[in-house]
């Protein structure tokens, strides 16, 4: 199957790295496409057309004053997680937006973080043939404990490039 769309394509061409440096050269290129995502250091474990599961290490840059992931930094890794899921398939004349971030603080969260996002067919199939739109895209918030410290729904709307 061919890459959708520039992003892709882009991710695809790393595909011949080994697994460790695969992770690390797409985080890095996509965290210069993305500053803030390079700054708090976000690691792509795994990013395809259906699923992206981005990690944050518990580092001073990150932290709270409890030394625990920032909430800013944890809304940032399932904000990245679910976008990077839609720009993978977004067309190339489509931009996509958040349209609305919701975050459930349950618990303090213990260490390393991970999120993982994923489409349906239908919501893939509905990003790659309508005009504009909108997803509710499906994401998993853990931590190093292996807990949900917190919940997240994140709405991604997709339009044209063009501005009306």
């Amino acid at each position: 199957m061919t890459a959708p769309n520039r992003l892709a394509r882009t991710v695809r061409q790393f595909d011949k790295l080994p697994a460790p440096l695969r992770s690390w050269a797409i985080s890095k290129v996509l965290g210069r496409a993305v500053p803030l995502v390079g700054t708090a250091g976000l690691r792509y474990e795994a990013i395809d057309t259906e699923r992206v599961v981005v990690s944050i290490r518990n580092q001073r840059k990150v932290q709270n004053h409890i030394q625990g992931v920032h909430a800013a930094a944890m809304a940032l890794l399932a904000e990245t997680a679910t976008g990077f899921c839609v720009g993978m398939n977004v067309p190339d004349d489509k931009l996509p937006l958040i349209k609305t971030m919701k975050v459930d603080y349950l618990k303090r969260s213990q260490g390393d973080m991970r999120a993982e996002a994923h489409l349906t067919e239908a919501q893939i199939k509905q990003i790659r043939t309508q005009d504009k739109g909108e997803v509710t895209v499906a994401v998993k918030i853990t931590d190093a404990s292996g807990q949900e410290p917190i919940q997240a729904q994140m709405v991604w709307a997709w339009v044209s490039k063009k501005r009306d």
